[in-house]
């Protein structure tokens, strides 16, 4: 019986076309295959190629591996994180095989594999090109084994800069083992800000560096790339007064606004009908536009609106939305519809093209002359992408100019939204210092939102915080890191670190890399009940209750979260002196206080502070109310210090500190507890700087791997002193629990 076949989009034979190829490569993009070519003499190499967004990496890489690998039967693996850049590729390769390029070859076979596409189960010995996802495939490495083994494989990662995730580590290593050579190289034009150990880490993966680079000014100058043109229009529409403070933190850890407020803006009619006037105000001058839309209703919204007043223009919109209700997260589900709208708008039928959640990323529109940001965002990099959709210039196919309309919102200065027009700096996409300094005042202000509220909070007994100086209040830098949170998105997140933590956090992370060796972690994702355990062995063994500001439990979770995927240190970002001085509210109240100032000076004198555009007060505290009333108790600390004492009209019963369990001791004593611990941990500490186990012997300089023990037991009178406590590894602990 004759098995019924059906065709498989995601895997293909192309047929080598006979003749030359019509597209004209770009001389950076020749400059690039050149120092390709010299790298490839080595046996093996590990390189990054990085060109501008608009610059044709992908072109690049597939037009070189065509000539460099297919047609010299080698295997060529592309890995990327997005089921259009995916598709982008295959495309890419499909589009640039001409006898010219293809000498010996009249064929090869690609296939696809991802979620969306083939099965890693599907993989045939005779397939010269996989184009994989990276999660796809990162869970059946043995089926790829198989298909590398003893092969010469050029291995390709796609937005390079995602590849110190643990996963595409995991995948560069197999390939290493199991092919018979490989040739890494990495395509990004992505800025990133990460530590110099992440940087590291990415220089340990990509060890020869940087194979070729050309900056997006040199681009723009021969005009591959437009010129962008920027232009503001402020909506005057208030925004600010109903973001609370979890709307704040689901814009700056997830950049999602909240459905609420998103429904607000997007029903806005005011503010709609002002976005597409915009548009008709100079038609001819924008032409083709993307439109990045807030949500659905959004951009149906607009899509009306543009049909309607573009009637009279002949001007008709097209809107494409992914099948994800989180914005802008890198999920694009690909549908007849969505496809029909983008090949519509790239033939002209359309002249404007609302999206949402979708081209952000790896999209060849090259007509597009105009973006228009509707919607704003936090994300450097995600503006980057929104903004390089219009970047295609003249000799690309492109336009001379490309304009770059924002929408602006009054957020009332509570969002560090991104400004497009400071990205660019000489030559290059990148955040200008001062608006990053800016950006992560207002990151702090949402974090310190939580500690103002409670301290006017007449019910809350706020007497410890109060007590200590400001200057001890405002960070002194924190931890900014990326990672991905158990609902697949990107979350962004911060650590605000004060002199009280900064030791415990320096030495906690120093321990990571000793504590997932010993629970033997090796995949990213953490189970839930092993996570549980280890926040609650490095909260006991690293931080106390009575850190002033204390530490946030949270953070130690997501800090283990992030280090199950990168592996690495965060990146650190200190508060400078100068600008923690600026937001002392001692050297104000201090100033208030010998000048003698009356009613009206001090209320000119706190005005000009909170309205100071070159100042971060107002950036820091968010709320006027939280300012002065922070204000006045720092005068009042001046005036009456002996109230923020903490006085008590009882007296408790004396009972000996020996006899309370370690953890109560913290609780009650935590000074004492301190010097506790750390008397044990110094008579189990060898020359060499080890903690040793008192069972088993074992040795190890991470004091998270140690837990401390009573030798003889609290229930049969044991004391907790230095003669009777000793340190046990988790082993030995657990096993004398079980006796």
């Amino acid at each position: 019986m004759n098995q019924l076949k059906v065709d498989n989009k995601n895997a293909k034979r192309v047929k080598v076309i006979l003749g030359r190829n019509p597209r004209n490569l770009y001389e950076h993009q020749v400059e690039a295959m050149v120092e390709l070519n010299k790298i490839d003499k080595k046996e093996t190499f590990r390189s990054l190629l990085v060109l501008p967004t608009g610059g044709g990496k992908t072109l690049t890489a597939a037009y070189w591996l065509l000539k460099n690998a297919i047609d010299k039967k080698k295997k060529i693996l592309w890995v990327a994180h997005r089921h259009l850049l995916l598709e982008q590729a295959a495309d890419a390769f499909e589009r640039n095989s001409y006898s010219d390029v293809l000498l010996n070859e009249t064929s090869f076979v690609y296939r696809i594999i991802s979620g969306m596409h083939d099965k890693p189960i599907h993989i045939r010995p005779d397939d010269n090109v996989l184009i994989v996802g990276k999660d796809s495939i990162v869970r059946n490495l043995e089926l790829l084994g198989k298909w590398i083994a003893n092969e010469e494989v050029y291995l390709i990662i796609d937005e390079a800069h995602h590849a110190t995730a643990k996963s595409y580590r995991k995948i560069i290593n197999y390939v290493e083992q199991v092919a018979s050579n490989l040739k890494l190289l990495g395509l990004t034009a992505t800025p990133f800000r990460t530590s110099e150990n992440e940087q590291g880490l990415l220089g340990q993966i990509f060890t020869d560096d940087i194979v070729y680079k050309v900056d997006l000014l040199t681009l723009i100058k021969k005009g591959i790339l437009s010129t962008p043109i920027h232009e503001s229009c402020e909506t005057y529409i208030e925004v600010g007064d109903a973001v609370g403070l979890k709307a704040l933190k689901s814009i700056e850890d997830l950049d999602i606004i909240p459905d609420d407020i998103a429904e607000s803006i997007a029903n806005n009619g005011n503010r709609n009908r002002l976005i597409v006037k915009k548009y008709f105000e100079s038609p001819d001058v924008y032409g083709p536009t993307l439109v990045f839309a807030i949500n659905r209703t959004h951009a149906f919204v607009l899509k009306a609106l543009f049909e309607e007043y573009g009637k009279k223009y002949g001007i008709k919109a097209g809107v494409i939305v992914s099948g994800t209700q989180a914005e802008f997260i890198g999920i694009e589900i690909s549908n007849e519809e969505n496809n029909r709208q983008i090949e519509a708008y790239r033939n002209g039928d359309i002249q404007i093209l609302i999206n949402v959640n979708i081209l952000t990323e790896g999209t060849d529109l090259p007509k597009t002359q105009t973006v228009f940001l509707t919607r704003p965002t936090v994300s450097t990099v995600l503006m980057t992408q929104m903004v390089g959709r219009a970047l295609r210039g003249e000799k690309a196919g492109g336009t001379a100019k490309a304009y770059i309309v924002s929408f602006v919102d009054d957020w009332n200065n509570k969002i560090a939204w991104v400004n497009p027009e400071t990205l660019f700096a000489e030559g290059e996409f990148t955040d200008k210092e001062s608006d990053y300094t800016k950006r992560n005042i207002r990151i702090i202000s949402i974090k310190k939102i939580e500690e103002f509220a409670k301290l006017v909070d007449d019910t809350i007994d706020t007497r410890a915080i109060e007590s200590i100086d400001f200057i001890k209040r405002v960070p002194i830098g924190m931890y900014v890191f990326t990672f991905i949170d158990e609902n697949d998105l990107e979350r962004n997140h911060q650590i605000l670190v004060y002199d009280s933590t900064k030791e415990a956090y320096q030495e906690l992370i120093a321990s990571f890399g000793n504590i997932f060796k010993d629970y033997n972690i090796v995949d990213e994702t953490i189970e839930t009940e092993l996570l549980d355990e280890l926040c609650n062995v490095c909260e006991a063994t690293y931080f106390y209750k009575d850190m002033t500001p204390p530490y946030n439990e949270k953070d130690v979770e997501y800090l283990l979260k992030f280090y199950a995927q990168k592996e690495t240190e965060p990146l650190f970002v200190p508060i400078e002196k100068i600008d923690r001085k600026r937001v002392n509210l001692c050297n104000v109240a201090k100033d208030i206080v010998d000048k003698d100032m009356r009613r009206r000076e001090q209320e000119d004198y706190i005005n000009s502070l909170w309205n100071d555009k070159n100042g971060l007060i107002q950036i820091y505290f968010g709320n006027k109310y939280f300012f002065k009333k922070q204000l006045e108790t720092e005068i009042d600390k001046l005036y009456n210090p002996e109230v923020y004492v903490t006085k008590s009209n009882s007296i408790a019963l004396k009972r000996s500190v020996e006899e309370l369990s370690i953890h109560d001791i913290e609780l009650m004593v935590p000074e004492h507890a301190r010097k506790l611990k750390d008397e044990v941990y110094m008579n189990a500490c060898d020359s060499e700087g080890n903690y040793c186990c008192a069972e088993c012997g074992k040795k190890s300089v991470t004091k998270a791997l140690f837990q401390i023990d009573h030798k003889i037991p609290m229930a049969k009178g044991g004391l907790s002193i230095p003669e009777n406590l000793q340190l046990l590894c988790r082993t030995c602990n657990l096993r004398k629990g079980d006796k």
